[in-house]
């Protein structure tokens, strides 16, 4: 058989050097037959392999009748069924001949391009570190960070929290966008918990926040990630990137951290738009609304009453009230970095605290504690009763 240089070669020898198929005989040895076929040939020639018989091919019809049944049955069970009828194949050859038979039957979903315009959307989502956070005390509690994303710049922030109520979300929402800048036409979320009330609906307090800011948003369909697809692969790199060989002191040290990261990360070029996205964020501002100030509260408000023994609990932990204020009503005011209260009818401040992440501890303000001991030592020191000797009793009772 000729191959494809010596093809090659005969094609040269006849038409640039015009030698005769008699003389390119002579020169090759090759059967002047051979030579005229190789001439005629206007493609390379290739050797190909009669196709034989496959194991698969008396059991093809009953893979169709299946896919026809349940599109998605998968290749293991489809296996095992014709495993039953004597199928005695392997396992590469039959996924081969379903990744050309299944397209029929369960057309793939397909993707478009998108490009958004500046401004138009933010992507928000939850991002999970890999290993709990130190939160002091001793003590690692697990925490999730508030990522966004501009669509047109990719410009990416983020916020550490320790729950996934809204509280907690919105106040990651708020310091996203402080970090962005601007304000978006609309935020995307997936169906969190404290977002999406059922059937495609918000939440009314997820409702009530972005119509403080005058947003709109878009709760995406079940199992539809790949519609905020860039946060997802923002999440990848996170993960790859920020996260190995960091250590952390506390919440306020990963914070920090992770700014740090962001802006680090906003400063490169990103592979997808092949553009710094801080760069197009300064184009993209400019088309986006200010951020109001100030901007809506995210803390937790409640009133409750002083109890005798003067402590608040929240998230597992007791902080100090007041003692001088038991009965009386206060307003409670928890953000994410401190605890404080006040009486209802005077405003006197019942208690200020930091907040603290770790668990299960109780903390009391100096001035609280005094304030209790001096109102003890009142209860102890009552009104003086006279002490009268037995001997004046004996001389009123007979013996």
């Amino acid at each position: 058989m000729v191959g494809v240089e010596q093809w090659a070669e005969l094609r040269r020898m006849h038409r640039v050097e015009r030698l005769s198929i008699r003389e390119i005989h002579r020169r090759t040895g090759l059967h002047r037959e051979t030579v005229r076929r190789a001439l005629a040939s206007e493609v390379p020639p290739s050797y190909r392999r009669a196709s034989g018989a496959s194991k698969l091919d008396p059991f093809k019809s009953e893979l169709e009748r299946l896919l026809g049944e349940d599109p998605r049955i998968p290749n293991t069970r489809l296996r095992e069924l014709i495993g039953e009828l004597g199928y005695e194949g392997g396992k590469t050859i039959l996924d081969e001949h379903l990744r050309e038979l299944r397209p029929r039957y369960l057309p793939p979903r397909t993707y478009q391009r998108t490009i958004y315009r500046p401004g138009e959307l933010c992507q928000f989502d939850l991002w999970e570190p890999r290993d709990p956070v130190p939160v002091g005390h001793g003590q690692l509690r697990r925490g999730f960070v508030v990522t966004a994303e501009l669509g047109y710049s990719r410009a990416l922030a983020g916020a550490l929290v320790f729950s996934k109520q809204l509280a907690d979300l919105s106040w990651g929402m708020s310091r996203c966008l402080q970090r962005l800048g601007a304000l978006p036409e609309k935020l995307v979320w997936d169906r969190e918990g404290a977002i999406h009330a059922g059937g495609g609906r918000p939440t009314e307090a997820f409702a009530a926040f972005c119509g403080q800011l005058s947003l709109g948003w878009v709760i995406l369909a079940a199992g539809d990630a790949e519609a905020k697809g860039a946060l997802e692969r923002s999440h990848r790199f996170m993960r790859t990137n920020f996260e190995p060989g960091r250590r952390f002191a506390n919440e306020l040290d990963f914070q920090a951290q992770l700014d740090a990261w962001t802006e680090k990360a906003n400063a490169r070029t990103h592979r997808t738009i092949r553009a710094v996205p801080a760069e197009r964020l300064a184009h993209e501002t400019q088309r986006m609304r200010p951020l109001p100030c100030p901007l809506p509260v995210t803390e937790r408000r409640f009133v409750t009453r002083v109890a005798q023994q003067p402590y608040l609990r929240f998230d597992t932990n007791d902080y100090s009230l007041d003692p001088g204020l038991a009965g009386r009503r206060v307003e409670v005011r928890i953000s994410q970095r401190e605890i404080t209260a006040r009486a209802l009818d005077s405003g006197v401040l019942a208690a200020s605290h930091r907040r603290v992440f770790a668990k299960h501890l109780s903390f009391t303000d100096p001035a609280h504690q005094t304030t209790l001991e001096r109102l003890r030592g009142k209860r102890r020191s009552g009104p003086e009763v006279e002490v009268r000797p037995l001997s004046r009793y004996d001389r009123l009772i007979p013996a």
